[in-house]
């Protein structure tokens, strides 16, 4: 209820004020209505947007580490890395750390998983053939995985394990220095040339890779697993290690 003040006496607006409050008028009314359910609701406390989901990106641990054993005590200390908790062992590092001669591989598989090695089974078997055919041995090499634990049901990796596991096979790179690589399989062939081609296209073309200031010829190919299931494809692999025999010579 409203009243108009102007024009009153003093008098005349007490006595308008006592009428309004015999009838029930307890709240003095402005001139603009007021929505009281508005002015009573407490304000929204301001919500902050949303973080985006932090990158992946690979641990500074592989650069402080000094030597094989403590690279692989650093894998191991991975433990929310997820692929170690599915995997049975760390297929990381063997064969012989001062050799000229690197052998990359791609995943363990079943045998290598149960075993603990870069390279076993039927892998194993098939690899001692592949390098015995150019002069070389498994055990005259030295041999990692660019994965080093296998993903469950041989699933294929994904681009956030492999940015994490990289730092870790060029820092192996680093401090065995050898003197030429052979790469066998799609993903390390990929990740170190820089390159999204297919292995079909990668495999039998030399890129050199930058380590430090120094230079080291790789040469990609088939992994063993590979050529067990594509048994077609040796004659391809063949090409590349006598592509890989002659560099070898010639140096």
């Amino acid at each position: 209820m409203q009243t108009k003040q102007n024009d009153m006496s003093p008098g005349d607006a007490q006595a308008a004020l006592a009428w309004l409050i015999d009838m029930g008028a307890d709240e003095i009314v402005a001139e603009a209505p007021v929505n009281r359910f508005a002015a009573a609701a407490p304000p929204l406390a301001a919500v902050p947007p949303a973080k985006a989901a932090p990158a992946v990106s690979a641990p500074s641990s592989a650069d402080a580490c000094y030597s094989l054993d403590e690279l692989q005590a650093a894998l191991l200390a991975l433990d929310d890395f997820p692929l170690k908790k599915t995997a049975s062992n760390l297929c990381f590092a063997g064969g012989d750390a001062t050799a000229q001669v690197m052998i990359i591989g791609d995943v363990p598989g079943r045998d290598e998983d149960i075993e603990g090695k870069v390279f076993a089974g039927q892998n194993l078997l098939l690899l001692e053939r592949m390098l015995g055919a150019i002069g070389l041995s498994v055990a005259a090499t030295s041999s990692f995985n660019f994965i080093p634990w296998r993903p469950p049901g041989n699933r294929t990796p994904t681009d956030a394990e492999l940015q994490l596991c990289q730092p870790y096979i060029l820092r192996a790179i680093a401090l065995c220095r050898p003197k030429f690589i052979l790469c066998l399989g799609g993903h390390p062939a990929q990740r170190l040339s820089g390159k999204s081609d297919g292995l079909l296209s990668l495999r039998g073309k030399w890129f050199e890779l930058a380590i430090g200031a120094k230079g080291i010829p790789v040469l990609p190919s088939f992994h063993p697993s590979y050529l067990l299931k594509q048994p077609g494809q040796k004659r391809l692999a063949w090409r590349d290690l006598l592509s890989f025999k002659e560099t070898l010579d010639a140096h």
